[in-house]
């Protein structure tokens, strides 16, 4: 019997064989862009959703594969324990959506029922939460559609890039810039941009992103 996951897993293989994103897949095939994001791969009660055999046969003909071919690119054989322990399901959320008051504790653990849920490959990462990018604001560093795996208490040093959770704003991807015993100072993604300076005491949490679906 086929999984929900291995479908899914089917449709991400096509579209990286095409050098394309899940979004840039659907836009390919004439849908919706966020069909395929993985945001939307679970209703909000955790539930899995399908795809449509509408979508399917778009996908097959905008990128010219075949039904044989993608049935044969779906594993078949049930995960197995040791399969099982070389992914993890993570809690997924629209970049968009997830500055809302109630979604993360004091320390950048998500809370609430509103979180998706996503498999990423490394086990032994802890406390990790993913991203989904919505629009073009990142652009060139993130494209719409792209997954953002973010470690609140990962240790951070300058250069890295970081999901900031600030008191007076939404969460922000920024780069680290310089720390100080006081406060912290940070380069918009936009390097053309003035840098942001917050007081500690003006930041709920720093996490630092450790992979991208780039």
């Amino acid at each position: 019997m086929l999984s929900h996951a291995q479908v899914w897993a089917a449709i991400d293989k096509l579209a990286k064989r095409h050098e394309l994103s899940p979004s840039g897949l659907a836009k390919r095939a004439g849908l919706d862009p966020t069909t395929f994001n993985p945001s939307k791969r679970f209703s909000v009660d955790e539930r899995p959703r399908w795809p449509s055999t509408e979508s399917l046969a778009k996908i097959l003909e905008a990128t010219g594969e075949t039904l044989n071919a993608f049935v044969a690119s779906i594993t078949v054989q049930e995960p197995t324990a040791s399969t099982e322990a070389a992914s993890r399901i993570v809690p997924l959320k629209g970049l968009c959506d997830a500055g809302h008051e109630g979604t993360f504790d004091q320390l950048g653990a998500p809370t609430g029922m509103t979180w998706n849920q996503m498999s990423f490959p490394d086990p032994k990462a802890k406390e990790i939460f993913a991203l989904e990018v919505t629009g073009d604001d990142m652009l060139p560093l993130y494209r719409d559609g792209d997954i953002i795996i973010v470690a609140p208490d990962a240790p951070i040093r300058r250069g890295d890039r970081v999901v900031v959770k600030s008191k007076l704003q939404a969460l922000s991807v920024l780069l680290l810039h310089k720390r100080t015993d006081s406060a912290m100072e940070f380069q918009p993604l936009d390097k053309r941009a003035s840098r942001l300076h917050f007081k500690h005491a003006d930041i709920d949490w720093v996490g630092r992103i450790i992979w991208a679906s780039q």
